[in-house]
């Protein structure tokens, strides 16, 4: 099987930040390991030397990404690796792509991965996501996911939370994806695995909790800040939060200038300590492996977080709000809907170590089923 792998950057200064170029890193290689021959198209190459690689332009901005295919380019580029596959990680791309298919002759399958949904669900309403809605363009984009739905032979999301909310959401526009659709988890970073048991982090007031997200204020960051300042007044955890971006392009600061602001806000407080990785995965898995516990960010609409999966293929409890997918994949235990409540679980993840071995042996587990070869063969089975 000839794959196609069409991957939007937004990130391209710090690829260690952006989860669709590391997801496409880890999946390109087990691809190739199953016997598909892979080519990915993007800013910058992702897999290994057996991957092709085919440069494009990085877009100015996220919506320059969802509104601007190159055909043209498109047709070049599928008339050249005659794919059985082509993958729309970008999936608002879908109706462009389809149009050069047409064009180019090729009856390969299209298949459009909802890596980030412009949209999530509460009490049963759509909610616009704030991060895709600058300038009121929240409802042209939920329309061009829509149109990106409706141009897919296969339409592949992360988790239940997010195939009900895209089902509900292509109801809601008449697009029927009843057949199309699969649930294919992101692979997990081989590299950042770490048996529980055999370690022992640092517990009581020593005790650290990592936030390791990126800090828009769309990632319910403000709410974090919160809590930050809650958990520096019970003088039990102290915490190292993730800045996993650094220096940003002035044109993503000029659309959200939030991670910056969010960042000293955090900074100021006490107790808090603002870290970089410097997109070193070494240093990533080292600031991780120091910490005791994770949290989760309190993004509404979060249909995945590969940076949970990381804490917890660290064998780092996680504990969480009750939103979305965290949800459906955190123990109900590490589960919270009050800041009281979050205090008092990372005070006891931080105090008992009966009850955070416990919830390391779990989180650990959780992940399993997540390596690349694994995640490779559902991919695989959801294109044929």
């Amino acid at each position: 099987m000839r794959v196609l792998y069409l991957l939007n950057i937004s990130n391209p200064d710090r690829l260690s930040a952006d989860s669709g170029w590391i997801f496409a890193d880890l999946l390109a290689p087990a691809l190739a390991d199953a016997g598909a021959e892979v080519t990915v198209s993007a800013p910058a190459p992702a897999g290994d030397a057996r991957c092709g690689f085919h440069q494009t332009k990085v877009p100015g901005t996220k919506y320059r990404a969802r509104f601007s295919a190159n055909i043209d380019e498109l047709v070049a580029l599928i008339r050249a690796e005659k794919p059985d596959v082509v993958v729309a990680n970008q999936i608002e791309e879908a109706p462009a792509i389809r149009t050069a298919l047409l064009e180019a002759g090729s009856n390969a399958l299209l298949a459009g991965y909802c890596h980030y949904l412009p949209f999530s669900f509460t009490g049963g309403q759509l909610q616009l996501d704030p991060s895709l809605n600058d300038a009121e363009l929240g409802r042209p984009v939920l329309l061009a996911f829509a149109a990106g739905l409706a141009a897919c032979d296969r339409v592949l999301v992360h988790s239940f939370t997010a195939a009900s909310w895209v089902s509900e959401a292509a109801a809601r526009m008449t697009v029927d994806i009843g057949e199309q659709l699969r649930v294919v988890p992101a692979p997990r970073d081989e590299r950042l695995v770490r048996d529980p048991a055999t370690t022992q982090p640092a517990s009581g007031a020593g005790a650290i909790g990592v936030y390791n997200h990126r800090l828009y204020a769309h990632y319910g960051t403000g709410q974090f800040v919160d809590l930050a300042r809650d958990l520096g007044a019970s003088g039990t955890v102290r915490l190292r939060v993730m800045d996993l971006f650094g220096q940003r392009r002035a044109e993503r600061k000029g659309l959200d200038d939030s991670p910056e602001r969010m960042r000293d806000q955090l900074a100021a407080l006490p107790h808090v300590q603002i870290v970089s990785d410097r997109g070193d995965r070494v240093r990533y898995k080292d600031l991780l492996a120091g910490a005791r516990f994770g949290i989760a960010p309190f993004r509404p609409g979060c249909p995945w977080s590969m940076s949970v999966i990381d804490c917890q293929g660290m064998g780092l409890p996680v504990i969480s709000p009750r939103l979305g997918w965290l949800a459906e994949h955190i123990d109900p235990e590490l589960c919270f809907t009050t800041p009281a409540e979050a205090v008092a679980l990372a005070e006891r993840l931080a105090t008992d170590a009966e009850f955070h071995a416990l919830h390391a042996k779990r989180a650990h587990a959780s992940t399993a089923d997540f390596t690349p070869a694994l995640i490779a063969a559902r991919y695989l089975e959801a294109v044929s």
